[in-house]
């Protein structure tokens, strides 16, 4: 990845290092989405992302914020008072979220277990939803500070898309908020996050046309400035003899009708494409057109970036359309002389789970979506070239700007060398909102980081420690449980197990006291400016060895009394009871592993990511545990004899370490490996034979598996011949020339073959 700037680094550290919530902001080309996708891969923190909506979230790789959190689709007022309702207006209020909307387990489990919440495109989140958020954090986490005590991180350039409020909303919303953005919630009024805006600009290097943009999104744009921009006002500007440039306008009728008339004048045949769907994946969420028409001479653009290691083309880039068939597009650069075919892209709708062994959130593939990543690229509106970059693009802005839009279509080009005015720019319609403006004043000097790094990072430390050995609500859970026995009658199922759960409840309340002495300790160690790391880690260590062993002798019973009790008859309930009890017993134990290694990654002046925290030995804790106790059980099986066994299982234990984030082709070669079949592989990712066949054929060319893996010899033989004459570039010709004798998928393979990078 690209190199770090200064502030990238901090808000690295300030999410691993601290609490504290960050406002992560900064220009079009600063590096913002890289630098989420470099925190997601590094944190030791349990991690979620959500957007305020589908497309957004999306293209984060989260869910959207109403799933996430189980909000309804309606303004928030952050009291119990009950506003008026009308026809097309709706509003909740704290009374009203907390008795009607109920959360499932599974949800509140990766709310609990929740350390890192990423809002991204917070530009568009309204106030009150953030207010709903936080309450709904706070009442699922039983804790009564902001967000619940997980910290944020907020992503997005307010002088981008501004949140939607209608009127009527406003009328009484108004009343609670002094305006609509995210900053104006009670909870980030009373609790601002650390503004931290990146300023290292990636995507253009022209000082002069830095200079302007800076001033643009500043509101401090000089009659110099319009006068330097309207040098590239063409209004007689032929599109059709300057192909390669795009026109940016504001509405969407006109963008379509562009793309429509110029598509319909090219004398080609016309293909349509359609997307690959498997699973669960909601239209509202398409992130492309469902039908996509192609011709042959078509402009189009590129929406997401090359993923392979040729990188040759980026979210935004305009080719030519130089051939296509039903099953092949190859599109053209004309600057570089360039022709590549263009490959499907797959995009996921996820949601969040918790792992049962490590306690860690982790992804689940609900549906894909897998299509072309192109779209028809004669026109686009403002709004839909957010993210994107061109190298020569012609802005249609004779209508009034909305604030930010004229800042917006500017900085999507790399210079201004590839600029074209359809029309002289006017001074009016180029300010910002004032709001956002004077936000932006908030925002934190680099010098000023390091002071508040080196202070939150003590205060992390302490509350991670104090956390670590803090057994109040684990006590609490233990004496519940334990008094449920005393409800059963002397003939029921949990009253054999009651001493069981007397003796283990007994093991807890004699650690609670020892915790908070321990705790008192640290507070008085922190209570320095300069705590002696060194003294803290030997205390943290000795406190380690002394409550350990009875907290991981917790966990065993409480592994062994499940395994018992799955096996009998009747029983489901009394599982899911102590399968709950377990949660947060092991959570509690992975934890106090995580404070040790916490202590000497900070003596040896480690870096507090995940690769430094969370060792083989913690990942692996309650699935050796398990396997441990099984193996016993299975060569002692006397307890499992003396009751009648029915169909129960809940046994679905996943055995496999966790790993960073895959490529789509490495998660392919794994299973692979594993020697699935391709119908297998598509079953489990949730893809069509299609995609994964499009994968193996990467995997042969990147010399990852050898194509006699995967065709037999006399196939091969055939394809041989019929390759004799390939061109290199189109398979459509070979395609029509042979007819069956050979699948698409067959000629990619070889293909494939012929040119493996190894």
């Amino acid at each position: 990845m690209q190199s770090l700037s200064t502030a990238a680094e901090y808000t690295l550290r300030f999410i691993n290092q601290t609490n504290r919530s960050i406002f992560l902001t900064g220009k079009a080309g600063t590096g913002k989405t890289t630098l989420l996708k470099e925190i997601i891969r590094t944190t030791h923190k349990n991690v979620v992302v959500v957007a305020p909506t589908g497309i957004a979230a999306l293209n984060a790789g989260g869910v959207t914020i109403h799933s996430m959190f189980q909000l309804p689709f309606a303004g928030f007022i952050p009291d119990n008072v009950t506003p008026q309702v009308t026809d097309t207006v709706r509003f909740e209020n704290k009374d009203s979220l907390r008795r009607h909307f109920k959360m499932r387990g599974d949800k509140q489990a990766v709310i609990k277990n929740m350390e890192l919440l990423v809002i991204d495109e917070v530009s568009m989140l309204r106030a009150d939803l953030l207010d709903a958020m936080d309450f709904m954090l706070r009442n699922v986490r039983h804790k009564d500070i902001p967000f619940g005590g997980v910290q944020v991180l907020f992503i997005g350039d307010l002088l981008q898309l501004p949140p939607v409020v209608k009127n009527e909303e406003w009328d009484v919303l108004s009343q609670y908020y002094r305006g609509k953005y995210f900053f104006h919630s009670q909870v980030v009024s009373n609790n601002p996050p650390l503004y931290i805006e990146l300023s290292k600009i990636y995507r253009q290097t022209d000082d002069a046309f830095i200079s302007i943009l800076n001033n643009l999104r500043n509101n401090v744009i000089t009659p110099n400035d319009v006068a330097v921009l309207n040098n590239y006002a063409q209004p007689d500007f032929d599109l059709k003899k300057n192909p390669g440039f795009i026109t940016l306008t504001t509405h969407n009728a006109k963008a379509d009708n562009i793309n429509a008339k110029a598509l319909d004048e090219l004398d080609e045949k016309e293909f349509v494409f359609h997307p690959e769907i498997v699973g669960d994946f909601p239209e509202k969420i398409y992130p492309v057109e469902e039908e996509l028409k192609l011709k042959k001479g078509a402009q189009v653009m590129f929406i997401k970036n090359d993923l392979s290691p040729e990188k040759n083309y980026f979210n935004g880039k305009i080719g030519i359309i130089k051939s296509v068939s039903d099953e092949e597009i190859l599109v053209h650069f004309p600057e570089e002389d360039l022709t590549i075919e263009a490959d499907k892209y797959e995009w996921k709708n996820v949601k969040y789970h918790v792992n049962e062994n490590t306690k860690e959130i982790e992804e689940e593939v609900l549906g894909t979506f897998v299509h072309y990543p192109l779209k028809l690229a004669w026109a686009i509106t403002v709004h839909k070239s957010q993210g994107l970059t061109f190298d020569k693009a012609a802005l249609d802005v004779s209508g009034v700007f909305l604030p930010g839009q004229a800042y917006v279509a500017l900085s999507r080009l790399r210079s201004l060398n590839g600029l074209i005015l359809l029309s002289p720019l006017q001074m009016n319609g180029l300010t910002n909102d004032m709001d956002v403006m004077g936000y932006a004043s908030s925002k934190v000097k680099e010098e000023q980081m390091e002071l508040f790094l080196q202070k939150d990072t003590l205060r992390f430390i302490f509350n991670y420690l104090k956390n670590s050995f803090d057994w109040d609500e684990l006590t609490d859970v233990w004496q519940r449980h334990k008094l449920t026995y005393l409800q059963e009658g002397p003939r029921s199922l949990k009253s054999k197990h009651r001493e069981w759960a007397n003796l283990s409840e007994d093991k807890i309340k004699k650690m609670h006291t020892p915790g908070h002495k321990f705790i008192s300790q640290l507070a008085k160690l922190f209570s320095v400016e300069q705590p002696d790391m060194k003294f803290v880690q030997e205390r943290v260590e000795a406190a380690y060895n002394y409550f350990f062993p009875a907290m991981d002798s917790l966990v065993t019973g409480l592994l062994q009394k499940m395994e018992e009790i799955k096996r009998l008859r009747k029983a489901k309930g009394f599982y899911e009871e102590l399968s709950e009890l377990e949660e947060l017993q092991t959570y509690t134990v992975i934890r106090l592993m995580k404070a040790k290694r916490l202590m000497l990654a900070v003596l040896n002046e480690e870096e507090i990511i995940k690769e430094n925290l969370i060792t083989p030995e913690i990942h692996s804790y309650r699935i050796k545990k398990l396997e441990a106790i099984r193996k016993n059980l299975k060569d002692n099986p006397v307890t499992l004899l003396q009751e009648e066994t029915e169909e129960y299982e809940i046994d679905n234990y996943p055995t496999k370490k966790k790993q960073p984030k895959k490529s789509t082709l490495e998660e392919t070669f794994d299973l692979w490996k594993e020697k699935m079949s391709i119908e297998d592989i598509a079953r489990v990712r949730k893809l069509t034979e299609t995609t994964v066949l499009s994968h193996i054929a990467g995997l042969v060319q990147r010399g990852k598996i050898q194509i006699e893996e995967v065709l037999p010899e006399d196939k091969i033989a055939e394809l041989a011949k019929a390759f004799e004459d390939f061109d290199g570039e189109s398979l459509t010709n070979l395609k029509e020339k042979h007819g069956e004798a050979f699948t698409w998928g067959e000629l990619r393979l070889y293909r494939a073959s012929l040119n493996d990078d190894e």
